[in-house]
């Protein structure tokens, strides 16, 4: 009889830990505006996201005001994702176009891109992946350029070497400038954020 007497005791409620909906909001805003900061270095250090982190921080957004509120900030930060892939393309195609580069440039390029992240290149004991982005894809275009550049230049001639070395230099200004141009790309999408969420009412 004392059991059933406690069991029918009221039980005290636990304090209502859920944030109110305003304090929630204010949370998540600051949480997408976070992740989509993020973005602005991680344009310029290969081993980040980069842009990708502006969709992700827009779908944060979009978890706090819901769709209809949320979805311009979706829609411009795709936009600027797209354009920023678009700059990138184009700034290593342009690089090594001007120098009418063969397409093992491109190749090796790409693999000294991968090796130098990887921290794989020997003389690099200092300076980490941001270095081995810089000098992976020269070594890796100027190696490529080299083994498949015409005949009429000779295999071992200065002429040959020379415009292996332009092709490599040309190729990572084409990088340089793409990192650049997305940059500024995630800094509009940054602006455009806050200027497009703070418009939400409430």
């Amino acid at each position: 009889m004392g059991l059933l007497a406690a069991l029918s005791l009221p039980v005290p409620s636990l304090p209502d830990l859920a944030l109110p909906a305003g304090a929630r909001g204010d949370l998540l805003w600051w949480a997408a505006f976070l992740i989509q900061c993020c973005a602005i270095p991680g344009t310029l250090l290969p081993v980040l996201p980069g842009l990708a982190l502006l969709p992700l921080g827009a779908l944060v957004w979009i978890w706090a005001v819901g769709w209809t509120a949320g979805w311009p900030v979706l829609a411009l930060a795709g936009l600027i994702m797209v354009l920023g892939w678009g700059a990138d393309a184009l700034g290593l195609v342009l690089g090594a176009a001007r120098m009418q580069a063969t397409r093992w440039a491109y190749i090796g390029s790409g693999i000294g891109l991968l090796v130098g992240l990887l921290g794989l290149l020997p003389a690099l004991p200092v300076g980490g992946p941001l270095v081995g982005a810089m000098v992976g894809p020269l070594a890796g275009a100027s190696l490529g350029e080299w083994l498949t550049a015409p005949q009429a230049l000779g295999w071992l001639g200065l002429e040959r070497l020379k415009r292996s070395l332009l092709v490599g230099l040309a190729v990572v200004a084409g990088m340089l400038v793409s990192r650049l141009a997305q940059c500024l790309l995630a800094v509009v999408g940054v602006i455009g954020f806050v200027l497009l969420s703070r418009a939400v009412p409430g």
